[in-house]
């Protein structure tokens, strides 16, 4: 047992999406081969303090509605959404008290401030391997702006969009009249479907723009695009390989008044509504297809490690919607799902993922 491979798993952090990290990270902390792996829990508060934790998935559990948090005021630290279970944290005087004695780092860190290259650079610098893409990858991938530049120039097909940076206040009209209606307006560099609002009038756009920049002073908008939607991992091995899971497809309930519109943070983590297909009901030749647009998206970012590709099927063939360099790694994630339809099951997923990082180490590469 002396001679393990020390993990840390780093959650929670600063962005909006702290909630889902901590409960991704109760997915990977419960996969770690205790025979292979010790674990090593950080948290990160929503305001930046770095906390060690004790290392038990269970204090992640959702309670309800509520998802679990890292919380450090003064003496008073917990880490679950439960407060009859809190967790045993240790605040840390600097992330390099721990992180120096570490073999790899897995951050499991969702949106702004962790998953964007911010805690990728921190590594690099730190020469400490990491689970998933590096610096650049996870930026591009962050910023929906560039990561349809990047897809663009190597001809794969994406939707249309308008980015409204700081001081542009909305759409011209020559804008609106190429994008049509209805369209969806997201915050440039987010996730989860935070801060995202569809708008099936212009009178509502304005209103939608004020939400997104809540997140986010850089607006996407983006043209409605008809089609089913579906979502393909891909994954990287110790020796090279890439490879694409089977897709899945996410099927919404029959419209209601009371109903999502459209797959929100509450419909993705909060209310158990949606049908998954894993892997979908495709033709072989589309599911093919898309497994091979995954792969291509992948290397068009210079991703390492893993992503997961969204992707709308339409009349005319598969559209790219986004990457997203750090999937989720909840009880309903889709990317652990399609990996365990595709033979891989979260363990053998989560030490592939480590296996990996090491493999690949750290520096240009």
């Amino acid at each position: 047992m002396t001679n393990r491979i020390r993990v840390a798993v780093v959650f929670g952090g600063r962005s909006n999406e702290h909630g889902v990290s901590c409960v991704s990270a109760r997915t990977v902390l419960g996969n770690l081969d205790p025979e292979r792996y010790e674990a090593v829990p950080i948290g990160i508060t929503r305001d930046g303090t770095w906390v060690l934790g004790n290392g038990d998935p269970r204090t992640l559990s959702p309670q309800g509605r509520a998802l679990p948090s890292v919380d450090a005021t003064g003496t008073a630290l917990t880490l679950s959404a439960d407060p009859s279970r809190p967790g045993s944290l240790v605040p840390l005087d600097g992330a390099e008290t721990v992180l120096g004695s570490v073999d790899v780092v897995f951050p499991v860190l969702h949106g702004a401030f962790g998953e964007d290259g911010t805690l990728q650079g921190l590594l690099e610098l730190a020469g400490l391997p990491y689970v998933g893409p590096g610096v650049l990858a996870s930026a591009a991938g962050m910023d929906k702006e560039f990561t349809k530049k990047l897809l663009a120039a190597e001809g794969l097909p994406i939707g249309d969009q308008v980015v409204l940076r700081p001081g542009v206040k909305t759409l011209s009209d020559e804008d609106k009249q190429r994008l049509g209606l209805p369209v969806f307006v997201k915050p440039s560099r987010g996730g989860s479907s935070i801060g995202i609002t569809k708008v099936d009038g212009w009178d509502a756009l304005d209103a939608a723009i004020a939400v997104a920049r809540q997140h986010d002073p850089k607006v996407i908008i983006e043209g409605a695009i008809v089609g089913r939607e579906v979502e393909c991992g891909v994954l990287e091995f110790p020796d090279g390989r890439v490879e694409a899971s089977v897709v899945a497809e996410i099927r919404m309930p029959e419209e209601t008044p009371d109903g999502p519109e459209f797959y929100d943070f509450d419909t993705k983590y909060l209310d158990d509504v949606c049908e998954f297909d894993v892997p979908a009901k495709l033709d072989d030749d589309v599911s093919l297809q898309i497994r091979e647009l995954a792969v291509q998206a992948f290397r068009a970012l210079d991703c390492q490690g893993l992503a997961r590709v969204d992707f709308f099927v339409t009349e005319q063939g598969p559209v790219i919607n986004e990457i997203n360099t750090m999937p989720g790694f909840t009880s309903i994630s889709m990317y652990p799902r399609m990996w365990d339809a595709t033979g891989i099951d979260n363990r053998t997923l989560v030490s592939t993922l480590i296996e990996t990082a090491l493999a690949r180490g750290t520096g240009l590469r």
